[in-house]
């Protein structure tokens, strides 16, 4: 496969293209600063640029198949002006799979039907922000027409893959706390090769 990957200096985002790498697959990465990719690869294309640029989109999507957004909100609004570009540029180039990194913060609440997680009354009002963004984004991606999935994980330490977890559509899994970032990016990677949880958000958790 040929995938572009949004986000590969991040702590997800750079396991993601360590293991697309190791596979076999192409990957083109788009990213604002090149020195700080450090892996080198034969079939790893660098593209300088930004995710929310229609002509770098353009230029970093000839020839992929499927996109893996690993974009963060970095404080500000760079999901809600990067996703509707991004759908833009896959439209016009024929690229139908998507995968993003949201946040559980977007998932359906279990105590409060017709919530959303960061919508109910106990959530933290400290990440309300972000996951206004990572809505926004994630209905944008809903509405596209797009074969998408949103990989929702939960609270997000550093660590190695566990390999034990738990994946549900639509909710966090009941009980789950957090998960690492080793076994989020295996996740999210292995959605991307599948092709499964098509047009849902899933949540993971331990």
């Amino acid at each position: 496969m040929h995938f572009l990957l949004l986000g590969a200096t991040g702590r997800v985002g750079r396991r993601i293209l360590a293991q697309a790498l190791e596979d076999g697959h192409e990957v083109t990465a788009l990213v604002r600063h090149k020195d700080k990719v450090t892996l080198r690869a034969d079939r790893l294309t660098l593209v300088q640029g930004d995710a929310c640029s229609v002509a770098d989109l353009a230029l970093a999507m000839t020839g992929v198949d499927t996109v893996i957004s690993c974009l963060s909100t970095d404080g500000g609004t760079v999901l809600t002006e990067a996703t509707p570009l991004l759908i833009g540029a896959m439209k016009a180039f024929g690229v139908s799979r998507v995968v993003t990194v949201g946040t559980a913060g977007i998932l359906q609440s279990r105590e409060h039907p017709g919530l959303l997680r960061f919508e109910a009354p106990d959530s933290r009002r400290s990440s309300m922000r972000a996951a206004e963004e990572h809505r926004e984004a994630w209905a944008r991606l809903a509405a596209s027409g797009l074969r998408w999935t949103v990989v929702c994980p939960t609270y997000l330490p550093d660590g190695e893959p566990q390999g034990q977890f738990r994946a549900e559509r639509e909710f966090l899994p009941d009980g789950g706390t957090s998960i690492t970032v080793g076994d989020t990016a295996a996740f999210t990677y292995r959605v991307a090769v599948e092709g499964t949880y098509a047009e849902c958000r899933v949540g993971i958790a331990y």
